[in-house]
C-alpha cells in the first residue's frame, strides 16, 4: 500500500482503507475517517469507489450519535442512481434501498425538516421499492413510525396491520428490530403485558442483531416496573446497560436506563450513568435521541433535588462541574424547547406531552437493590422514606404492647404501660416513656419521685448518641432514685453514667468510677438493698469497658484470660439469682454473649458457639426474642466458620425473623450475607442464595464505610448468578465488585472474582475479554504455594484465546498449563493441554498435520505411562478414559487433516490411508476402555460409533452396520430420558448411521 503524507491515494489503497475502517468500532473516529475517505474517493475518478465510500459514510453516521447527517450522502447516491442505474451492482443496489429506511427515521428525528418534506420521501421510497421488486413491508413500517410519532393513533394502528401483514423479504428489517417497534407501540398504549409478549423472542435470546437485545432490554424496564415485576426489571437493567454503555447509536437506550434508576431509588447510579454520557446532552446531531436523554436526565435531577441533593456536583465534559439543581434547570429548559420545536413542526402536542410525563415521573419503589457497586448518596436535607420493616418484633401475649390512644391524657395508664414494657424488655418501652414525659409536660401533671426518676433515666437512654447530654441525665436520675429510697437503682444509674463516660473516650475515668460503683453495689446487694440484676449490670458494664482496653494491655493474653474469668464469675452470680427477676435470663444471656465474643477472638470458636447458642435459648426463655437476633447472628457466623452451614442457616434465618428491623444496615447486610454463604455451602437453591446476597449488597451500600462487606456480598452474588447461568448479570456484578475487592480483600477473593468473570464473559462470547480476566488471575496465582489454580487458569485462558482466534497466544497458554500440570503430577490434565496444542498446530499453515501428530503422540505417551503405574480404581478409570479420548482425537485429527474423503477424488489414496489409520485409533480407544466395564460404557459406545462412521466412509457398510447394531443392542430398551440422556443420544446416532448406509 502506498501513502502520501500518511494518506492512501490510489483506488486500491482507498478501497483497502474502506475495508479497514468498516472493521473499526462504531464511534466518532470511524465516522471522521469515513468522511475523509469520501473526500479522497472524489479525487480518484472512480465512480464505483465513490459509491462505496458514500454507502460506508451513511453506515458510519447511522450507527453513531450523528445519524441526522445521513440525508446529504444519501441524496447524492439517489442522484447517482438516477443518472446511471447501471453503476449500482446487486449488492450496491441492495445497500441503497436498505438505507432508504434509515433516511425516513433520520428525517422524522430532526425538527428542522418540514413535515411535507418527510411525507414526500415516503412515496419516493415506495416507488423505488416497487421498481426494484421489493416487498412494501419496510415502506409501511416507515409510514407507521411517522404516524405514531405524530400521535395519529388510528392511522398508526391501520399501518401496523398492513406492515405486519406484508410479505417479508431480504429488504425487511430483522425480526428483532421489528418486534422492538411493535412492542414499543403496545407499551406506549399501556398494554404492558402485550408489549412484553411481543418482545419475548428477543428477551429470551431467540432473536438478536447488532442493536438487539440492547434496545428492547431498555424499553422493557418501565413496563416491568408498572407490572410490579421488579426482579425482571433489575435483571434487564444489568443486562442491557452492559450492552448499551458508551454506544453513541444507543442514546435512547441509555436514557431508559437513567430513567429506570430515577424510578427505583437508584439515583446515585443514575447520576454515574448520566455523568459518563453527559456529552449526549448537547449533541445536536440526533435531536430526537437528544430529547430522550434530556428528559430522562431532567427526571433524575428532579429526584435528586427533591431528596435534598440540589448542591450535589455533577461533572460535565470539558472539566466543567455544575450542581444538580443547575443542570436540572438547563436540561428541563432544553427538553421543553426541543419538544416544542417538534410539536410546532408536527402541529400536534404529542412529543411535548410525552416529555412532560417522563420528567414528572414518580418512583415505583423506594429502593430496588441492583447488586452492583455505585456511589452512595449522603443523607440529604429531605429524608428518603424508610422501607417497611420485614416483620414486626415477636412478642408473647404477656409482653405484647398495648398502645394507648393517640393524644391520651391518662397519665396513669401510660405510666403503667411503660413499666410493663420495661419489665418485658420490649423495644417499644423507650417510646412509651417518651409518651409519659410528653403527656406529663403537656398536662402539667406531676409525677412521684420514682416515676420522675424513671422518666429521667429513659431520657438519658434516648440521648446516648450525645454523651454530654446523657451522662448528666443518668446522674440526675440516680439522685432521683436515691431520693425516692431506691439506693440500688441509684447506683445502677451512676454505673450507666460511668459506662457512657468510658465509651465516649474517657476510658480510664469511666472505668475507675465503674469499679467503685461495682464495689458499692456488692455491699448494697449483700445488705439486701440492691438486686442481683442491678449488680450484674454494673459488673457487665465494667467488663465491656475492660474488653475494649485489651489491645493496649501490657500482656493482652493474660488480660483476656483474667477478663474471661471475671465474666465466668458474673455468670455464676447471675445463675444463682436467675429466679429473682425474669430479666435475669437476659442478663445471663448478655454475659454469655460477651464471653462468647471474647473466646471467639482468642480462637476458641466451638466454645464461643456454645455460649451464643445458650444465649439464644435464654433470650427466648425471657420472652425477648428481639434481643436474640444479635446472638443468633454471631452463632450463624461462627457456625459457618466451623463448617456447619445448616446450623448457620438456621441461626441466620432466626436472627432475621426476630430482629432484622432493629439492626443497623451493616448488621442486616452481614446477616443476609451469612445466610447466602450458608445456603451456598450446603448446596441449596442458588436463586435464594442470590436473593440474600442481593439484600446484603443493598444494606451494605446503605451503610457508610462498608465497602469491604459490600464487595464480599457482590462476590457471593456473582457466583450464584453464574451458577444460575445468568451470565450477563453476573458479569455486571463481578465487574463492579473488583475495585473494592482489590482494595479491601486478599488475593484469593480477587482471583475468584476474575475467574468467575472470565467464565461469564466466555459464555457471553466475549472470548478476548475472558482471556484477559483468566490471565490476570493466573498472574496472581502463580505466586501461591499451590499451583493447581494457576494451572486451571492458564488452561482456561488458552480456551478463551482459542475462542478469540488468537492461536499463538492460546498455544502459549496451553504450554504453560501443560508445564504446570506435569509439575503437579496430573498427567490427564497435562495431556488435555497437549491435545489442545495439537489442534492449534493443525490450523497453523506453517506447522500443520505433522506437528499436530507429534503433539498427540506426546499426549498418548504421557497417559500410557500413567496407566502403567499403580493407582486406585477411580484414578485408573480416569486415566484410561483420558487415553481413549486421546486415541479418538488423534483419529479425528487425521480425518480433519485430509483434503478429501476416500472415493473418486482420492487419486493417490492419501485419504483412504488416513481414514484407515483413524479407524485403528478408534479401535485402540475401544480396547483401552474395555476393562472398565459399565464405568467406560458411554465412552466405549462413542468410540464404537466413530469407528462405524469411518467404516461407512471407507465403503464397508456391512462392518458399519455391525458396529451400529452392537451399540443398539448394548443399550436395548434402557431409559435414556434422564439428565444425562447419553443412552438416547447413542441410539439416535446409531439409527442415523444405519439410515445413512441404507
Amino acid at each position: 500500500m502506498t501513502y502520501e503524507n500518511g494518506t492512501p491515494h490510489t483506488v486500491e489503497s482507498i478501497r483497502q482503507a474502506l475495508w479497514e475502517n468498516d472493521a473499526e468500532p462504531k464511534g466518532p473516529a470511524r465516522t471522521h475517517r469515513a468522511e475523509e475517505l469520501v473526500a479522497l474517493a472524489e479525487t480518484a475518478g472512480d465512480r464505483q469507489l465513490l459509491l462505496d465510500a458514500l454507502l460506508d459514510l451513511i453506515s458510519a453516521y447511522q450507527f453513531s450519535s450523528e445519524s441526522g447527517k445521513t440525508l446529504v450522502p444519501f441524496s447524492r447516491l439517489l442522484r447517482m442512481w438516477d443518472e446511471n442505474p447501471g453503476d449500482f451492482s446487486g449488492p450496491a443496489l441492495h445497500r441503497l434501498h436498505w438505507r432508504f429506511k434509515w433516511i425516513i427515521y433520520s428525517l422524522t428525528g430532526n425538527p428542522d425538516i418540514p413535515l411535507d418534506a418527510i411525507r414526500r420521501w415516503l412515496p419516493d421510497m415506495e416507488r423505488h421499492y416497487r421498481v426494484a421488486g421489493y416487498s412494501l413491508r419496510p415502506v409501511r413500517s416507515a409510514e407507521f413510525y411517522l404516524a405514531q410519532h405524530l400521535g395519529d393513533d388510528a392511522l398508526a394502528a391501520r399501518l401496523l396491520e398492513e406492515w405486519t401483514g406484508a410479505d417479508r423479504d431480504r429488504m425487511s428489517d430483522c425480526l428483532a428490530c421489528e418486534l422492538n417497534e411493535q412492542g414499543e407501540w403496545h407499551a406506549d398504549h399501556a398494554d404492558d403485558e402485550r408489549a412484553l409478549a411481543t418482545w419475548a423472542p428477543v428477551l429470551n435470546g431467540e432473536q438478536s442483531c447488532a442493536e438487539q437485545p440492547h434496545l428492547i432490554l431498555a424499553l422493557s424496564l418501565v413496563p416491568l416496573l408498572r407490572l410490579g415485576r421488579f426482579d425482571e426489571a433489575r435483571r434487564n437493567h444489568l443486562r442491557g446497560y452492559r450492552l448499551a454503555r458508551g454506544n453513541g447509536s444507543l442514546v435512547p437506550a441509555l436514557a431508559r436506563h437513567i430513567e429506570f434508576c430515577a424510578l427505583t431509588g437508584n439515583e446515585a447510579r443514575g447520576l454515574e450513568i448520566l455523568a459518563e454520557h453527559a456529552a449526549y446532552l448537547d449533541n445536536d446531531g440526533e435531536p430526537l435521541s437528544r430529547l430522550e436523554i434530556l428528559s430522562a436526565a431532567a427526571l433524575l435531577l428532579r429526584r435528586l433535588v427533591e431528596l435534598g441533593h440540589a448542591d450535589r456536583p455533577v461533572p460535565l465534559p470539558g472539566g466543567i462541574t455544575v450542581t444538580a439543581e443547575q443542570l436540572l434547570a438547563r436540561t428541563r429548559e432544553a427538553a421543553d424547547g426541543l419538544a416544542r420545536r417538534f410539536d410546532e413542526r408536527n402541529a400536534t402536542d404529542r412529543v411535548g406531552t410525552r416529555v412532560a410525563a417522563r420528567m414528572a415521573g414518580t418512583p415505583f419503589t423506594d429502593r430496588l437493590p441492583l447488586g452492583v457497586r455505585g456511589a452512595r448518596l449522603a443523607p440529604g436535607s429531605v429524608a428518603r422514606p424508610k422501607p417497611a420493616p420485614e416483620s414486626a418484633p415477636e412478642s408473647t401475649p404477656e409482653s405484647a404492647p398495648v398502645a394507648a390512644e393517640a393524644g391520651s391524657e391518662d397519665l396513669a395508664a401510660l405510666l403503667a404501660e411503660a413499666r410493663r414494657l420495661t419489665l418485658a424488655q420490649h423495644p417499644d418501652a423507650r417510646a412509651a416513656w417518651r409518651a409519659v414525659a410528653e403527656t406529663a409536660e403537656r398536662t402539667g401533671t406531676g409525677l412521684d419521685a420514682s416515676a420522675s426518676a424513671e422518666v429521667t433515666y429513659h431520657a438519658a437512654v434516648d440521648a446516648l448518641d450525645d454523651p454530654d447530654t446523657a451522662v448528666p441525665l443518668f446522674r440526675r436520675a440516680a439522685e432521683q432514685f436515691e431520693a425516692a429510697g431506691d439506693l440500688g437503682e441509684g447506683a445502677a444509674g451512676r454505673a450507666r453514667a460511668a459506662y457512657t463516660t468510658a465509651v465516649s473516650g474517657r476510658t480510664e475515668e469511666g472505668l475507675a468510677e465503674l469499679d467503685v460503683l461495682c464495689a458499692q453495689l456488692r455491699t448494697l446487694h449483700a445488705d439486701g438493698r440492691a438486686t442481683a440484676r442491678q449488680l450484674t449490670g454494673a459488673l457487665l458494664a465494667a467488663a465491656r469497658v475492660r474488653r475494649g482496653t485489651l489491645p493496649s494491655a501490657p500482656d493482652p493474653e493474660a488480660a483476656a484470660e483474667a477478663l474471661a474469668e471475671e465474666l465466668r464469675a458474673v455468670l455464676r452470680l447471675a445463675e444463682e439469682h436467675r429466679t429473682e427477676d425474669r430479666r435475669m435470663r437476659s442478663r445471663i444471656a448478655d454475659t454469655s454473649c460477651l464471653l462468647g465474643g471474647l473466646l471467639a477472638g482468642r480462637g476458641d470458636a466451638p466454645q464461643a458457639a456454645e455460649l451464643f447458642a445458650r444465649a439464644v435459648e435464654l433470650y427466648h426463655e425471657a420472652a425477648a426474642p428481639w434481643f436474640a437476633a444479635e446472638a443468633e447472628a454471631r452463632l450463624a457466623e461462627l457456625s459457618l466458620a466451623l463448617g456447619r452451614p445448616e446450623q448457620a442457616e438456621k441461626a441466620a434465618r432466626a436472627a432475621l425473623d426476630h430482629g432484622a428491623e432493629l439492626l443497623e444496615p451493616l448488621g442486616r447486610a452481614h446477616l443476609h450475607l451469612i445466610l447466602a454463604e450458608a445456603l451456598a455451602a450446603s448446596g441449596q437453591d442458588d436463586n435464594e442464595v442470590a436473593g440474600h446476597a442481593l439484600e446484603a449488597t443493598h444494606w451494605a451500600d446503605e451503610a457508610a464505610g462498608s465497602e469491604a462487606l459490600a464487595a464480599w456480598a457482590r462476590l457471593v452474588l456473582g457466583g450464584a448468578l453464574l451458577r444460575l447461568r445468568r451470565f450477563d448479570e453476573a458479569a455486571s456484578v463481578l465487574e463492579s465488585a473488583l475495585p473494592d475487592l482489590q482494595e479491601h480483600h486478599q488475593e484469593g477473593q480477587v482471583v475468584q472474582a476474575r475467574w468467575w468473570l472470565g467464565e461469564c464473559l466466555d459464555a457471553l462470547g466475549d472470548h478476548r475479554q475472558a482471556s484477559e480476566q483468566f490471565l490476570f488471575a493466573a498472574d496472581i496465582a502463580k505466586g501461591w504455594d499451590g499451583q493447581r489454580d494457576h494451572a486451571v487458569l492458564a488452561h482456561l485462558a488458552g480456551d478463551a484465546l482459542n475462542g478469540a482466534g488468537l492461536n499463538e497466544q492460546a498455544a502459549a497458554a496451553y504450554a504453560r498449563a501443560e508445564e504446570l500440570w506435569r509439575g503437579l503430577g496430573r498427567p490427564h490434565n497435562a495431556a488435555r493441554a497437549v491435545r489442545a496444542q495439537a489442534w492449534l498446530a493443525l490450523r497453523d499453515a506453517g506447522r500443520g498435520l505433522p506437528a499436530a501428530r507429534d503433539l498427540m503422540a506426546t499426549a498418548e505417551q504421557l497417559l500410557t505411562e500413567a496407566v502403567a503405574e499403580p493407582a486406585d480404581d477411580d484414578s485408573h478409570a480416569m486415566l484410561r478414559t483420558a487415553l481413549a479420548g486421546t486415541y479418538r482425537q488423534t483419529g479425528e485429527l487425521l480425518v480433519r487433516g485430509c483434503a478429501s474423503e476416500p472415493g473418486d477424488e482420492d487419486d493417490d489414496g492419501t485419504a483412504r490411508h488416513a481414514y484407515e489409520e483413524a479407524l485403528g485409533y478408534a479401535e485402540k480407544a475401544i480396547t483401552v476402555l474395555a476393562p472398565l466395564g459399565e464405568t467406560g460404557r458411554h465412552d466405549r459406545t462413542g468410540a464404537q460409533l466413530m469407528a462405524a462412521w469411518l467404516e461407512a466412509d471407507l465403503g464397508r457398510n456391512s462392518a458399519a452396520d455391525t458396529r451400529a447394531r452392537a451399540v443398539l443392542d448394548d443399550y436395548g430398551d434402557e431409559d435414556g430420558s434422564g439428565p444425562d440422556a447419553t443412552a438416547e443420544r447413542r441410539r439416535a446416532e446409531a439409527r442415523a448411521l444405519l439410515d445413512y448406509i441404507g
